[in-house]
């Protein structure tokens, strides 16, 4: 495991959580927030194939939820 490693019940809830946020600002501010749906989407698909997850760095940078042990 990489010094920034993340447990992966966090990654998906954070995911799932900007996901829902961002389809409820895409109804009700801007359609433009569904492309951050998107990329969450595509960055979920991509990191499934790399094992690469900005997320997960970016966590263990500020060591949040138990990730960067």
């Amino acid at each position: 495991m990489s010094q920034s490693a993340c447990p992966e019940s966090v990654i998906r809830r954070i995911a799932g959580m900007f996901i829902l946020l961002s389809l409820v600002l895409g109804w009700a501010v801007s359609p433009l927030w569904f492309l951050f749906t998107a990329f969450v989407g595509l960055n979920l698909l991509q990191s499934s194939f790399t094992s690469f997850c900005p997320l997960e760095i970016a966590l263990g940078r500020v060591r949040l939820f138990g990730c960067g042990r």
